[in-house]
Order: C-alpha cells, then structure tokens, then sequence
C-alpha cells in the first residue's frame, strides 16, 4: 500500500542504485545523455567510436529537437498537389491522404520529408576493435555523468561524458591516453540511424573560424544548415582529414583531453562556450535538482522478488524520458536516440510520452511541448475547415511544419484530438492560475469545437456518433465500416466536459452545444457482457484480439464516466485470458494496470505492468524493446510512469507482498 509523501525517501540512494553498468558493446543497449531538446548516444568506450556494433541494435546518433532535412522533391510536387481519397460520412464526401496510387513518388516524399538529422558523429580514432577490451561503464543518474573505462593497446582510458542542461552541448573529459577524436558529419536520411554517410558531395562543411582552441564549422545539407562549435581547454590541435571529417589529437605529452561540441540552428556560434569543467558541474547540478524534487516511489522492503526490477524501470523511465520526450516538440516514439517513421512524432503519442510530466510533479517538462500546438494552429485550422468541420483537427504523423503524413490508417484517427484539452487539464491541477488559463484557452476550445462538429447528430435514436469513417486506437478496423469506439466516445464526453469546466473557470458560459455532445454521445458499445472496440466489431475478442486492446482506456487511463465497471471487469479479465499479447505495444501493459487499478485488482495490476511477453521486454539502459525495427519504444517508459502514479493512488498494490513509498505525486485523470 502506499505511504503519504513525507520526505522518507533517500532520493540519492533511490536513483544511484539503479545506474546502468555494462561491461561490454552492447548492440541494443547504448547509454544516452542529452536534455530534453539534444541527446548524444554513446558506445563503450564513452563516444561513438565503433557505430557499425549498433547499427542492427540501437544506432549510436546525435539528434536535436530543431535538427531536421529535406531532400529536394524529384517530383517538383508539393503537399497541395497529393490527391485525396473521399470517403462518405454520412452523405457527405470528406478527403483524407490515405492512398499512394497513381503518385507513390510524392506519397512516399511527403512521408520521408522532412526528417530527423544525425548531427555528427564524435569517436575515438581508434581503427583495429580487437585493441579495446571494455572494463566498466556507469551512467551516474544523480549526476548525468557517463564515466567510460576501457583498455587500448594495454593501457587504461577514462572517458567522461555529459550534455549540458541548457545548451545543445556535450563536453567530454578524456583520461590517461592522448587518443585522437574525430567529428564526422553525414548527409540526412530517415532511416534509422539518421545519417547517410555515401553522398559526401551532395554537402557541405565548411570551416567559419579556426583557432588555436575552438573550430566552427557551418553544415549545409540542400536548403538546411546548421552550425558546430569545438573548443578544448587542454593542448591538442585540429586538422581536416576529409571533406566531412576533423580530428582532434591532442599533444604527445598530455594526460588528459577536454572538450566541447556546441550545435545548434542560430545564426551563429556564441562568442563563448562554457568549458568541459563548467559543463559537468552544471550537469551535476542540473541531475541532483531533477531527483531532489518532483515525485519518486521506492519499492524497497518489498516482498515481491520482482520489485527491484520494477522499481528500475520506474526510475530510469523518468531519466528517459526527461533527456528524450521534454523538449519543444512532441518527441517521436524513438525520441532523441534514433529515428523511427523518419525522426516524425505520432500526436497520438503525445499523452504516453508526456503526460506523466505533472502527475509526477514536474509540468513544465510537458509543457515545453505544448506550446507546439498553437504553433500548428493555422495548419490545423485549415485542416478541419478543408474536410468540414469547425475548430482545429491536429496531424497524426508530423513534424516541425504540422503538417499530416499520408498514410492508409494515420489521417483516420481522431483519438489524438483531445490529447491536448487531458494535458492541459494535468496542467491547470499543477498550477491552477489565471496564466494557465489563458495559456491553452484557445487550443482547448477549438480542439473541442471540432470534437462536437465531427461527431453526427443521430435524430433516430436521439445521440451523437463517431465516425465513419474513422479508425479507432486500436487501428485494425476497417475506417468505412468502424463507428464509434469505445475509448473514443468515452475520450469525447470527458474532454468535452473538462473543455467546457475551463470556461467556467475563465468566467465564460458554458458551451449548450459542447455539453449536449457530451450527454447525448453514443453509449459505450456492449456485446456478451463485454465491451466492445467499437460498435460495429463482427465478433467479441475472436477477429480483433490484437493491437491496443483500446476499450480498456475508458476506464484506467480515463475516468470511466459512462462505464459500468463490472462490465469492464468482465472485459478486463476477458482480455487477460484471451488477447494476443506479441501482437501488441509497449504502452498496453500500463492500460491494462491502470483498469486493474481502478478497479481494486492490484495483484492483477502488477502482474500486467511485469508481464514477460515480447512487447514489454526492458533493456539494460531502461528502454522498453519492441522489435528490430523498432529497438526502443519511449511510450511504454511513459505509460509506465503513469500506471505507477495511478496504481499509488488507488491502493494499486497487493499490500500483503509490497512496501511502497510515495512522494511528490498527483492524481491522473
């Protein structure tokens, strides 16, 4: 059972104790530190000396929030020139960029442009592997400091590694050995590891200043550009090796190498860069602030053998997410170690990525996203206005620009629509102020001018439906023969409700036509006692016992206000027995908690957050594995956050065989 906050929790202990330790090149498990808007990843020797060991794991990349390409367009197309698909919504035709016939070359530019860029590549010169016997390699998590020990030639190297917590900036500390460093800088692509390093010609890198301790460079790729800065604070020199290459190699004599590497997209280079000492006691600084404050659990004195483990994933979930998922925009699934759907982020995701950010008391690391949506406004605006409907309709798969990916299932979600009125709604219960208010009042308000426009006024039976077409979370029904699923009508009658509550809070009238949405919106579909995906489902959990198992979310994630919780029992224990659990993703683990929870089955709730299946396997380095092509999964960190937060809350626990400490925490929804 939990305990109230008190202040019990050794907070340096909780964290230190979970530091990632590997002794060996581990393909799919590589250490990152970053910030939230850059992250560097690294091998084992503490920069990214051998990538080709990682590039069938997870890719060593150096990625940022801003840093992004486009490959000019062969087709000289453009967005406005992609033919949309109509699909009948009740007599009215809408379009939707769902089909690559008759112009794939523009469908598959639109979806690979632009993408995330690997910013350049910093390793040790070091060209036989067999030289380097790895010894120890700990993230310090109180600390954000990469401490890397390994051999060459015999002797012991030292390497320290950290990212500055405010600028795009890795300093790097290297002892005993005078071991040259290269910066190589590829051309962009969207696959995986960012980078294409077989076109040197198609850019450029050019050399803006050069002096005896500091180098900058300016990178063009096409009509993009950005900008590196190295400066080193102990005696060594810089040479070009290459139209793309540089290597610093420090003097015969020294013992130790310190630098720093600076990026960033501004118009030039600061004037100054902190140094490598400054650097690692700002990250100090920054680490030991981070775990001091905000929420923690501890498990210890549990008797469950599997609280350690669970208590490890908590705490470098919260790591993860914060150098990964709290930047400017919404993070991709992969966040900022290596590209997933081309470096794009999936809106949909928002809420498993970041919406533990105020639940576990630090809001402003979500909100630092946020503000993305009114940035997208106009875009979404017209989006909605093109297809017929009021208020804003926010992308599914995107990128700095707003604009939606063409796809066969992205363009029929809708269930991204009231992500932003739910993390707003955390918000205002983080700070409940007037400047909160006023903050996301018009992103709330036209995301549910949408909603209640996109749902249709049934006369017959006197309710509001979703869809068709639509496609629901649980993306394998057909979007011309799906109607309202069951997480979604649910989602649309708490959003609708908590966006007409923030009117009131700002002194404004509620909304009549909101509020009858929200009462008159479909009953929640029933077939054999259970819930269903959607209304229309063809059998109960035979044909679509895969995916999300989506009608969970109506209660767990959500409050359930339209829910009968035993038939939600009853559906819950339904899906344990029969779903298709390979099938699924990282983020169903802490649905299924989550209703468990909420509906007082706490050994249930455990056992699902800890289920040994495929989908929910945890790496040494904290990430949540989902495939090959997919080695890491930032939605299942998040949503794990979230389930313990709940399960906290709720009595989510077997008190006869868990200990669990909680402070600093807030409800979810």
């Amino acid at each position: 059972m939990a305990q109230p906050a008190g202040g019990s929790i050794d907070r340096r202990a909780l964290a230190q104790r979970h530091n990632p330790v590997l002794r060996d090149f581990d393909g799919r498990s590589p250490l990152s530190v970053g910030n939230g808007e850059f992250a560097f990843t690294a091998d084992a020797t503490g920069l990214q000396t051998f990538p080709d060991l990682y590039e069938k794991g997870m890719p060593l990349c150096t990625l940022s929030q801003w840093g992004w390409h486009t490959i000019p367009n062969p087709s000289g197309k453009g967005p406005a020139d992609f033919r949309l698909t109509e699909f009948d919504s009740y007599g009215r035709k809408v379009g939707y960029a769902t089909s690559s016939q008759g112009q794939r070359e523009l469908y598959n530019w639109l979806r690979e442009n632009p993408h995330r860029l690997h910013l350049g590549k910093i390793g040790f010169v070091i060209t036989d592997r067999s030289t380097v016997q790895p010894v120890e390699q700990t993230l310090d998590l109180w600390t954000g400091i990469l401490r890397s020990e390994f051999r060459f030639e015999g002797k012991s190297v030292v390497v320290e590694t950290c990212c500055h917590p405010r600028l795009d900036m890795l300093a790097v500390r290297v002892r005993s050995g005078s071991l040259p460093v290269s910066f190589e800088f590829p051309y962009g692509s969207g696959d995986m590891n960012a980078a294409d390093w077989k076109h040197p010609e198609k850019h450029s890198s050019r050399e803006m200043a050069h002096g005896s301790r500091r180098i900058d460079i300016t990178r063009q790729l096409d009509h993009d550009r950005y900008l590196v800065s190295v400066d080193w604070q102990t005696p060594a020199a810089m040479k070009r090796e290459g139209p793309h290459r540089f290597v610093l190699q420090p003097s015969e004599d020294a013992e130790q190498l310190e630098f720093v590497c600076w990026f960033g997209k501004s118009a030039r280079s600061p004037a100054r860069l902190d140094s490598a000492e400054k650097t690692f006691d700002a990250s100090s600084e920054h680490w030991g602030q981070f775990w001091s404050t905000g929420g923690a659990v501890e498990l210890a004195g549990s008797r469950d053998p599997r609280a350690t483990e669970l208590e490890r994933r908590i705490v470098l979930s919260q790591y993860l997410t914060a150098i990964q998922c709290a930047g400017s925009l919404p993070p991709q699934e992969t966040g900022l170690t290596c590209n997933s759907w081309y470096g794009k982020f999936h809106m949909e995701m928002h809420w498993w990525h970041a919406a533990h950010f105020p639940v576990w008391g630090r809001a402003p690391l979500l909100e630092r996203s946020l503000a993305y949506y009114t940035r997208i406004l106009p875009s979404a605006r017209e989006r909605a206005r093109g297809q017929g409907y009021a208020g804003v309709r926010w992308p599914k798969m995107t990128a700095p620009d707003g604009r939606d990916s063409p796809s066969p299932i992205g363009p029929l979600l809708i269930w991204q629509q009231p992500h932003i009125i739910a993390m707003a709604e955390l918000c205002y219960r983080a700070h409940s102020n007037h400047a909160t208010l006023e903050r996301y009042r018009d992103v709330i308000f036209e995301s549910a001018e949408f909603m209640a426009s996109y749902a249709h006024h049934d006369a017959a039976h006197s309710r509001y439906v979703l869809g068709p077409p639509v496609i629901p979370a649980q993306e394998n029904h057909p979007p011309r023969d799906t109607w309202n699923p069951t997480y979604e009508l649910e989602y649309w009658a708490d959003a609708l409700a908590m966006a007409n509550r923030w009117r009131e809070r700002l002194g404004l009238a509620r909304k009549s036509f909101w509020d009858d949405v929200a009462t008159r919106i479909s009953a929640l579909p029933v077939k054999d006692g259970v819930y269903l995906a959607d209304e229309n489902c063809p059998q109960t959990f035979t044909e679509t016992n895969r995916d999300h198992p989506s009608m969970l979310c109506a209660l767990g994630v959500l409050p359930g206000t339209k829910v009968d919780r035993e038939t939600m029992r009853r559906t819950l224990h339904k899906v344990m027995d029969v779903w298709q659990w390979p099938d699924t993703w990282g983020w169903d683990y802490p649905v299924v908690a989550m209703t468990a929870a909420r509906l007082g089955e706490p050994k249930l709730a455990v056992d699902a957050l800890l289920m040994n299946t495929p989908k929910n396997t945890w790496l040494p380095n904290g990430h949540n594995w989902q495939r090959p092509s997919l080695p890491l999964y930032l939605p299942g960190n998040g949503g794990l956050l979230l389930a313990v937060a709940r399960m906290a809350h709720s009595d989510g626990f077997p008190s006869d065989t868990w200990t669990v400490r909680s402070e600093g925490l807030m409800d979810t929804l």
